[in-house]
């Protein structure tokens, strides 16, 4: 990867120079500090504004990769997506780290590591999202402040149970990633078409990925995908159509290597993935309920997993209980009164004095 690859993905003409390379940049994510380390590794002039930002940067990725270091030798949790993909990057090349992405083996692993973090930064906020009924996934995330929130953004950390959530209609949760690790990023970029792009169920696209994408994409083009096993791999995780879309699109924008003959096996895997979504389609979706913090708790160091009170057979109205805080549950299409709080807030003073 060099800097005439971000000129051409970021659409900036090599003659307007590297301020307008940067100003393009800003435009787009956290992709700036992907650019500053391009032009200082070519040696590019640049006053210490700037050089103290990419200094900036590059100890924010250092610490989320401690943490995932961290976490994983304590917990179990590894990182997916974001951390992974930067391993592929040039090691003077910071890809932008605008979070920490993580999966638990298992719900007491992923509250093991919520409550690390929250006993060794100075955490303000834990969001809670539950995926399905019994069982049901959970997914945590936290936030703390930059040391200096003014000019970078909070640190955050994303935690759970399953690594790939899909789209809770026709693509299912798919709690494991068993690959080669640059099979995994591949999938990983191929789950995030499925969230983040306009008809991804059905794997169609109405315009070119982020620069971000292509550029993961670049750094994966030279992996010993082995082009049979790989298309296998991604129609096992329901992702095919995904990944063809991606390929599709990056193919006029840059070299696709060893990709270009992954994307000729995922032909026959298409047609079957679509016939299975529109027959999912006519069943019930995954229902989702995110956590409305009620308060915070004095850490129940003794508790391994959440404890869900109130639900009978709804869907709506429980409490969670976790190892730091208490939460009321509530659809996204059903969010909580401020009668609800009361209520579950008078249910927990029940709870605090009974049980």
């Amino acid at each position: 990867m060099n800097t005439a690859l971000l000129y051409h993905l970021l659409d900036v003409d090599p003659a307007d120079g590297p301020a307008e390379l940067l100003h393009r940049a800003r435009g787009s994510r956290h992709l700036p500090h992907l650019v500053l380390s391009a032009l200082a590794r070519e040696d590019v002039r640049m006053g210490e504004p700037a050089r103290a930002e990419l200094r900036r940067a590059r100890a924010r990725a250092d610490r989320y990769a401690g943490l995932a270091l961290d976490l994983a030798r304590s917990t179990g949790v590894r990182a997916i997506h974001g951390l992974p993909l930067a391993g592929y990057y040039p090691a003077d090349l910071l890809r932008p780290q605008d979070g920490l992405d993580l999966v638990a083996p298992g719900e007491a692993a992923l509250w093991q590591a919520v409550v690390r973090l929250v006993t060794d930064h100075p955490v303000e906020t834990i969001d809670v999202t539950l995926l399905g009924d019994r069982p049901h996934h959970t997914a945590v995330t936290v936030r703390w402040p930059a040391e200096d929130p003014l000019l970078d953004p909070w640190y955050r950390v994303r935690l759970a149970t399953a690594a790939l959530p899909g789209d809770c209609a026709t693509v299912p949760v798919r709690p494991y990633l068993v690959a080669d690790d640059h099979v995994e990023c591949l999938i990983a970029l191929a789950e995030a078409q499925l969230r983040t792009r306009a008809g991804g169920g059905a794997g169609a696209s109405s315009g070119p990925p982020d620069p971000l994408t292509l550029l993961d994409l670049s750094c994966l083009t030279d992996q010993p995908f082995e082009p049979a096993e790989t298309a296998a791999v991604l129609a096992a995780y329901r992702l095919a159509p995904e990944a063809a879309a991606l390929l599709d699109l990056a193919a006029p924008l840059l070299p696709l290597g060893t990709l270009a003959a992954v994307r000729t096996a995922l032909t026959p895997e298409l047609a079957p993935e679509r016939r299975r979504r529109a027959e999912a389609a006519a069943g019930p979706r995954l229902p989702v309920r995110h956590g409305t913090l009620l308060r915070r708790t004095v850490i129940r160091h003794t508790w391994d997993e959440a404890r869900l009170l109130g639900a009978g057979d709804s869907r709506e109205g429980a409490l969670l209980l976790t190892p730091v805080a208490d939460y009321l549950l509530g659809t996204p299409d059903a969010s909580p009164t401020l009668a609800d709080r009361s209520t579950a807030l008078d249910a927990l003073h029940h709870w605090d004095t009974h049980c």
